[in-house]
């Protein structure tokens, strides 16, 4: 748990190990690391709610403090995998382009849409659904984040590189465990939709069970392409997996 949140929040927190055994661990828990992420996003957003603001400047805020409690790390590596796969160039190069610290027009681009989207649904959500949908929602898509990187994890993904955090953690995760994860966090998210929508629990259920397994899925369809066009995942991969699957899961719910 300490590798998980030590390398997926900014939280200061102690990792005395640092080795493939220790990410196997912080890799199967990774999305308790979104939960706590989720929770204080939406705690921010019911606090700007209460201080008065409007639905729009809470859900800036809700979608705000994920990028802080990660130091953009997930929203760079979104930018990363943009520029790289954008410039159409070999792996090799693709990679190269991928580890500068400066921003292309494609991971820009794709910046502005994806946190566009994001404060688009979340805003829609607090406005007719209320806080409580719209903290749930805030909530299941910081977990599908960090599931994504869990099966991204898993051992018959190869990384791209043999240095860096994504080389630490690439191929850890058994199959079968990764698979447990995701199912679990899948039946949760769908008990919790039934519970915030009480006067139709089957729909809130489904809403949210579809949110979790498209997110993950449209997560899996870019690391497939990923792994094409890199030859594996990097640490920029597994930060635009997860942006992706938050991305499509709330996305889903938009539709409910």
């Amino acid at each position: 748990m300490r590798f998980a949140l030590g390398t997926l929040t900014v939280l200061p927190v102690d990792v005395p190990r640092w080795d493939r055994e220790s990410a196997r661990r912080g890799m199967e828990w990774a999305p308790l690391a979104g939960l706590l992420v989720g929770l204080a996003a939406a705690a921010a957003g019911l606090l700007a709610l209460l201080l008065g603001t409007s639905a729009l400047l809470a859900a800036v805020v809700s979608v705000a403090v994920p990028a802080v409690l990660t130091r953009a790390l997930h929203l760079d590596g979104l930018a990363d995998v943009a520029d790289g796969l954008g410039s159409a160039k070999p792996a090799g190069e693709a990679l190269r382009i991928m580890k500068r610290s400066d921003i292309g027009p494609f991971g820009v681009l794709t910046l502005v849409l994806t946190l566009l989207a994001q404060v688009a649904v979340v805003n829609e959500l607090y406005s007719e659904g209320g806080w409580p949908h719209g903290a749930l929602a805030v909530v299941v898509a910081a977990v599908t984040a960090r599931t994504a990187i869990t099966l991204a994890a898993r051992s018959d993904v190869a990384a791209a590189r043999t240095e860096g955090l994504g080389a630490l953690v690439a191929g850890t995760v058994p199959v079968r465990t990764a698979a447990i994860v995701a199912a679990g966090v899948a039946v949760v998210s769908a008990l919790a939709g039934a519970l915030v929508n009480w006067w139709n629990p089957v729909f809130g259920a489904v809403s949210y069970l579809f949110a979790v397994v498209l997110g993950l899925a449209a997560a899996e369809l870019l690391s497939q392409h990923c792994r094409r066009r890199f030859g594996g995942v990097t640490g920029d991969v597994f930060g635009a997996l997860a942006e992706c699957a938050a991305t499509a899961a709330l996305v889903v719910l938009a539709f409910g």
